[in-house]
Formats: structure tokens, sequence, C-alpha cells
């Protein structure tokens, strides 16, 4: 069988953004898979709001389009409902799959938390302010705006590139602080914590270490590509 080739995607300028992405998806040991990596030729350095995403979609669809025909897979590695996802898609015909890491997250952490009588929730800690409001109405327009299982979203203040600028100490401090505040949202009914950034990979133990052992942290690169590697071996 021919390896399934992936192309994972940053819509923002900054390489090592998308060189901290390589380790963690590597490990995750799938057989039989190749992984392209595409940083944005032009455009936002950091997304750090809505104007930044819209922006950073319109830098990068030209530039991937030429890359369509040899890949059977995307993964948009920018958590927000990201345009290119859509705009993907349709440039494919609907013939491949395209997956963002909010979606892709939001779908792991319901099936992580769900329960019948809905004591359990997920929440999201992520980055700079706006990203409550935004990330909150993304939540509501998947899973309705009465949905009891979503706590809610708690902010770092830092951006995308702070995250890796900023000494790590703080960056650690500030991430544990937000999860804090999330865990009392929940009222001791948080059992799932989600990773609002792509540049956050491999800082779950900093969240394992302010909640219980009992709470799952789901890491929206992760889960994407996990779908993703559904869809293509399912011939979807």
């Amino acid at each position: 069988m021919a390896p399934f080739r992936i192309l994972i995607i940053n819509p923002n300028t900054t390489q090592s953004m998308t060189d901290g992405l390589k380790p963690l998806v590597e490990s995750l040991a799938y057989q039989d898979t190749t992984y392209t990596y595409f940083t944005a030729p032009t455009g936002p350095r950091s997304i750090n709001n809505a104007t930044d995403v819209l922006t950073s979609a319109e830098h990068c669809l030209p530039a991937l389009e030429p890359l369509l025909a040899s890949h059977d897979g995307f993964l948009v590695a920018c958590y927000s409902q990201h345009p290119l996802v859509l705009r993907l898609k349709h440039a494919c015909g609907g013939k491949k799959p395209v997956v963002g890491i909010f979606e892709a997250s939001i779908t792991a952490a319901m099936h992580l938390a769900s329960s019948i009588k809905g004591e359990e929730q997920f929440g999201i800690v992520s980055t700079g302010k706006v990203w409550e409001g935004l990330l909150t109405e993304g939540v509501e327009s998947m899973l309705g705006a009465t949905n009891g299982g979503f706590a809610g979203v708690e902010t770092t203040g830092l951006d995308a590139t702070e995250l890796h600028d900023v000494p790590q100490e703080e960056v650690r401090r500030r991430i544990k602080e937000a999860v804090g505040r999330l865990a009392r949202r929940g009222d001791g009914s948080l059992t799932v914590v989600v990773l609002g950034c792509a540049g956050m990979a491999g800082m779950d133990e900093w969240v394992r270490e302010e909640v219980e052992s009992r709470v799952r942290v789901v890491d929206g690169v992760k889960a994407g590509v996990g779908v993703l590697q559904g869809l293509c071996r399912g011939g979807f």
C-alpha cells in the first residue's frame, strides 16, 4: 500500500511554529504515512483575531492550490473556524478530506466528556482574550448555544508566537492559571481540557500539573491527524 500523503498547514508565517508541530505529529507513529509541512509564505506572523484568520486564508490559498494533487489529506493547524478548511474542500472538489484542528478537538472532547446526565464538561484554554468570544461562538455553532457540556474558554493573555518567545516558566504559570480558572468554572465537573492553540503543542503536561489526573487533555493537532488518518484509511 502506498503511503498516505498528508499536508500539515500552518497558516501563519512563523516557521518555528511549524517546526514545533513536527515532533508531535511524528510521535503518533502512524504507519504508511508521509507528512509534509506548509508555512504561509506571507501574511500574519501570528493569528491573533478574526481579521488575521481571514487574511491568512487569502495569503495561503494561492500557494496551497498547486499542492492539492500531490496529497491525500489536509490539516489546517490554526485553532479557529478557519475559512481554509471550507475553501480547500471546494478546491479539491470535495474528493479529499480537509480537517481543521478546532473542529477535530471539539469532536474529540465531546466523545471524552459525554455522559447521559450531562454532568461532565470540557473547556478550552487559549491565547489572547479575543478568543474567549470567538471560540465560544465556534463551539456554539457546532454544538448549539444551550449545550451544557461546555464549560467555556479561559485565556493566557499571550499570543501564539509569545508562547515560545516569552520565558517558558512564565508561559507555564499563565497556562496553569487559565486552567485553574476553567476548573473553577466547571465546579468539579470539568473532565476534558482542550489546548486552544497549535502553538501549545507539547504543553499538555502543564495542564495536568494544575488539575487532577482524571482530567484528560486534548491537543487539536493530534486530534486532527487522527481524524485524517481515519478518513484516509477508510477511503472516505
